[in-house]
């Protein structure tokens, strides 16, 4: 009986379904659609900014950086970069311990160039072809606005999503107490 009930337990683990990678990715994201959480090491990337500047995330190690996926088309994003721009990147950009990158989903440099100038940032921002930035940080169909704070060791140690004042407010007092 004993052997007969192994045998059918190793059948059925034999003729279980593989998941694909977008399924693990889903089984391991989170409400939010994030694939990464606090404490992991965040997945590093090169870029290029709509000024034509190289940038590589683990260049800044050293440093505490805020990571912005944002695209033109975003009303939440459009609404909370001014915030970006007026109560972390003004009060941080002298700050040599400190880096605020924008992330540009998916867009040409003209409409991210357009945004920049239309919202009245000065923040640098990167470009992202084909989202694979933003895919390694979320799940492809899941949506922008999301920031991702990163110590200065690599390590994710805050993460938002949407546009929310109170939320918004602790995420810019967490920035505040890390960098200064």
């Amino acid at each position: 009986m004993i052997l007969i009930m192994a045998s059918v337990m190793m059948l059925s683990s034999c003729s279980a379904k593989q998941q694909t990678s977008e399924e693990a990715n889903a089984s391991v994201a989170d409400e939010n659609g994030f694939v990464v959480k606090v404490g992991d090491e965040a997945p590093d990337f090169t870029a290029k900014t709509i000024t034509g500047e190289e940038v590589r995330l683990s260049d800044y190690r050293g440093k505490v950086v805020m990571l912005q996926f944002t695209a033109s088309w975003c009303r939440v994003c459009r609404e909370e970069m001014p915030h970006i721009e007026s109560e972390i990147w003004q009060k941080h950009k002298d700050n040599p311990n400190f880096v605020l990158l924008a992330i540009d989903r998916d867009e040409p440099i003209e409409k991210a160039t357009h945004m920049v100038e239309t919202i009245g940032i000065t923040y640098p921002v990167a470009l992202d072809p084909g989202a694979e930035i933003f895919s390694k940080y979320a799940l492809p169909e899941a949506g922008v606005t999301r920031n991702v704070l990163i110590d200065a060791n690599g390590k994710i140690i805050y993460l938002t999503r949407l546009y929310d004042p109170a939320v918004f407010a602790d995420f810019v007092h967490f920035i505040d107490s890390k960098v200064n």
